[in-house]
């Protein structure tokens, strides 16, 4: 019976520790308040797992509100560290960075991002997987609004885009190399 009890007590504090909120990084003293309300990175506590084996376990929107630019991560377990960013209207251009934080070659865990309409994703996945020369994006895609080069473990690439572009109609962003953009996907939005 004390064995018992004393597996249950593990199993409590294991779970208690698991659900330990994400620390928040200090903000730069430039930054604006709506930057404050909406980090656009999260840094996990110091007994955490790394950066590039932990997901943010409540991943806030990327910030916009002013801001023309943003930093997405990527690990190498396959997961972005939000799932969602937001596009300001008032950016004539938008620059979202890809970080990949893991180790591992692109070969076997590149990661990109590829924004296009909601409904399109399907297709431009579909179209990709036959495209590993051009980093999983058929080329001159109609359908894709931007996107970043397949990098891998420590590599970083930026696209930029025209928020006019995301006017019409529901986003996305996702990775596509073949069998990531299940997990590795989330929205843009378009924000005043």
């Amino acid at each position: 019976m004390k064995a018992y009890l004393a597996l249950i007590s593990a199993a409590v504090i294991g779970l208690a520790a698991c659900s330990q909120e994400v620390a928040k990084p200090a903000e730069a003293p430039a930054a604006s308040a709506a930057s404050e309300a909406a980090p656009a990175e999260t840094t996990a506590p110091a007994d955490a797992a790394p950066a590039s084996e932990a997901a943010p376990a409540d991943a806030a929107a990327a910030p916009a509100a002013g801001n023309c630019v943003t930093t997405v991560e990527a690990n190498d377990a396959m997961q972005f560290n939000t799932k969602e960013i937001q596009v300001s209207k008032a950016c004539k251009e938008f620059t979202i960075t890809l970080k990949h934080t893991g180790t591992q070659p692109k070969a076997s865990m590149g990661h990109n991002i590829v924004i296009g309409k909601t409904e399109d994703m399907d297709g431009i996945f579909k179209d990709g997987v036959g495209a590993a020369d051009t980093d999983y994006v058929k080329p001159d895609d109609a359908r894709v609004v931007a996107h970043t080069k397949l990098i891998g473990g420590g590599e970083e690439s930026s696209l930029t885009l025209d928020p006019a572009k995301l006017a019409d109609g529901e986003y996305k962003f996702a990775c596509t190399f073949p069998g990531h953009g299940a997990l590795m996907n989330g929205k843009v939005t378009l924000v005043d």
